[in-house]
């Protein structure tokens, strides 16, 4: 007779029915920020999520950062001393982009063959679903804990993260002894961040007609030439520092590039302004302040080259990379609960990207990354996530809140 396991019980098959069911529900409400769109945003979902919270018994908090994207914040506190937990998920998705190249529905949440299709079911809708579900089960069963759990559920994780920041600024995340970042990472238990640099780079010159270049200065050949030398740079970088075990390479990649900046582009006329964006991936060996150093003497020697070299670097977002010590409880309870459940030694690895726990781990609170969903499959066509992994990802949270949270008994 085989022993029974945490799949077997009536708890877990409950736990998939209401997870599964949760998710298909979260993706359903389209929560892309459009900026000219009034219904652009994570108000509604926001809204449903803060209503089901109060449903379940969870004392909940609704805080608007910009109009029309609110945090909602849940709290369960055990009425006992002990340390606090706090689990992060957000409400916002990327754009679905062309919904002509789906082969599903991006906002129906159809399950075909195991697979919940749709924008976030991946990233982040069904881990968010894990962890509310993870949260009311143990209210559900009436299990004993000591301290309490705090629910981070921020807009603007894709964007610039306001809704973190928010959170943080407003004192949530006082006193928080470890947090689980529920991202799709297959369930590897990620203890590493890239860390991100955006930059802007505006280069401006003489608009000129194309026939008459010696009349005009192009900013085009300037923004080249600052490319290929940024490019020089990321080589030497990856050279310095070799392949991060979990994060892979640093990186510097030039992405949106536009000239001219205003007005129409035409083939005959030499633009007066040409802008890129810098997207800086880094590893925790990597010194920001460092890296931006390298990056204006670059500028600065281009310049000494070219009097007519007029440019200006604007710093976007600055979050460094992260690395949380395998001996951190939150990490410790993380690893036994994924093992308890899964029945597989769990994999140590690291977040490709940034998160919302970026700005968790700068004010001081140790972190970890696990959850449901392809690690490579964020923000791309026919999105899906295994509905089977949803369920495993919902016991894993809740194991991992009972151990992390057990007290000295």
């Amino acid at each position: 007779m085989l022993e029974p396991t945490i799949k077997t019980t009536a708890t877990y098959q409950r736990d998939r029915e209401t997870v599964i069911a949760l998710t298909q529900k979260l993706v359903r409400i389209e929560s892309v920020y459009r900026e000219n769109d009034p219904h652009g945003n994570e108000q509604e979902v926001a809204n449903y999520v803060a209503q089901y919270l109060r449903a379940s018994g969870i004392e909940t908090f609704v805080e608007e950062v910009v109009p029309g994207r609110p945090n909602v914040i849940g709290i369960i506190d055990s009425g006992k001393p002990g340390k606090t937990l706090l689990f992060e998920g957000h409400t916002d998705v990327v754009t679905e982009g062309n919904r002509e190249a789906w082969t599903y529905d991006p906002f129906g949440a159809e399950i075909i063959d195991g697979r919940m299709y749709g924008r976030g079911t991946n990233d982040t809708k069904g881990n968010l679903a894990c962890m509310i579900t993870a949260c009311q089960s143990l209210l559900l069963d009436g299990e004993e804990f000591t301290g309490k759990i705090i629910l981070c559920i921020p807009c603007d994780e894709e964007g610039l993260m306001l809704g973190i920041k928010h959170f943080i600024r407003n004192g949530w995340a006082d006193g928080v002894d470890g947090a689980i970042i529920c991202e799709p990472q297959e369930n590897n238990v990620c203890i590493a961040q890239r860390g991100a640099i955006r930059l802007q780079v505006d280069i401006f010159g003489k608009m000129a007609h194309g026939a008459i270049s010696w009349s005009g200065i192009n900013p085009n050949w300037r923004m080249a030439r600052l490319i290929v030398e940024l490019e020089k740079l990321e080589k030497e970088e990856q050279a310095r520092l070799g392949r991060d075990p979990m994060l892979n390479w640093p990186s510097i990649t030039p992405t949106i590039l536009r000239a001219p900046v205003k007005g129409d582009a035409q083939i005959n006329v030499i633009p007066d302004h040409c802008m890129t964006t810098l997207d800086i991936r880094t590893v925790p060996a990597q010194d920001h302040d460092e890296l931006l150093g390298k990056i204006d003497a670059i500028i600065q020697r281009l310049q000494a080259d070219d009097p007519d070299f007029k440019v200006e670097l604007t710093v976007l977002d600055n979050r460094p990379a992260t690395a949380t010590a395998k001996e951190q409880p939150v990490v410790q309870a993380i690893y036994e609960a994924v093992a308890e459940v899964t029945q597989k030694e769990p994999i140590y690895n690291g977040v490709p990207g940034a998160t919302d726990g970026t700005f968790l781990h700068v004010h001081g609170i140790p972190i970890v990354t696990v959850g449901a969903g392809d690690r490579e499959l964020p923000h791309q066509i026919d999105e899906y996530v295994a509905i089977e992994e949803l369920a495993e990802t919902t016991a894993i949270y809740r194991l991992a809140a009972l151990k992390f949270l057990a007290g000295d008994a």
